[in-house]
C-alpha cells in the first residue's frame, strides 16, 4: 500500500541521500585538493556540517510519518563522484576543475529539493518549511562554490 505517510517517507529519504551524496562528494572534493588550498576545504567542511544536520532533520521527520530511514548514497551521487574521479584524472586537480565538479553536485542537490516542494505529495507545513529551510541552506552553498568558481576562471 502506498499511503501519504508512505510517499511523503519516500520523498523526504530521498533528501537523506542527496546529503549523503553532498557529504561524500566533498569528503572526494577535500581529498582532491591541494594543501594551498585550505580556504575551500574549510568551506566544504562546513557543507558537510549542514548536510549531516540536514540528514538528521530529515530522518526525525520520516520517523514522525512512520516511514524507515533510508543510508547511502543515491545511483546519479555515484555517478557523480565518478565523474569527478575522471574529470579530476585528466586535469591537474586545481581548484576551478573541483569547483565546477562541487557545483554539479551542488545542482543536482538543488533539483532534488524543488522536485520535493513541487511534488503533488501532501505534505504537513512544518515538513513543508524544513524542506524550504533546507533547500534555502543549499542554496547558499551553492552560490558560494559558484562564486568561487568564477574568481578561479576569471584568474586563469
Amino acid at each position: 500500500m502506498n499511503t501519504t505517510a508512505d510517499k511523503l517517507a519516500e520523498a523526504l529519504n530521498d533528501l537523506v541521500l542527496i546529503n549523503n551524496d553532498r557529504i561524500t562528494g566533498y569528503e572526494k572534493a577535500i581529498d582532491e585538493l591541494k594543501d594551498s588550498s585550505e580556504d575551500l576545504k574549510a568551506i566544504f567542511r562546513g557543507f558537510m556540517d549542514t548536510s549531516r544536520r540536514n540528514v538528521a532533520q530529515l530522518i526525525e521527520s520520516i520517523h514522525q510519518v512512520g516511514g524507515e530511514s533510508k543510508t547511502g548514497t543515491t545511483n546519479s551521487g555515484k555517478l557523480y563522484r565518478a565523474w569527478m574521479d575522471l574529470k579530476v584524472t585528466f586535469t591537474s586537480n586545481d581548484r576551478l576543475t573541483v569547483l565546477e565538479s562541487c557545483e554539479f553536485g551542488e545542482d543536482a542537490a538543488q533539483k532534488a529539493y524543488q522536485s520535493a516542494l513541487s511534488s503533488d505529495i501532501e505534505m504537513d507545513a512544518e515538513t513543508r518549511q524544513l524542506i524550504t529551510k533546507q533547500k534555502e541552506e543549499l542554496k547558499n552553498g551553492h552560490d558560494t562554490v559558484k562564486r568561487y568558481r568564477d574568481l578561479n576562471k576569471n584568474s586563469k
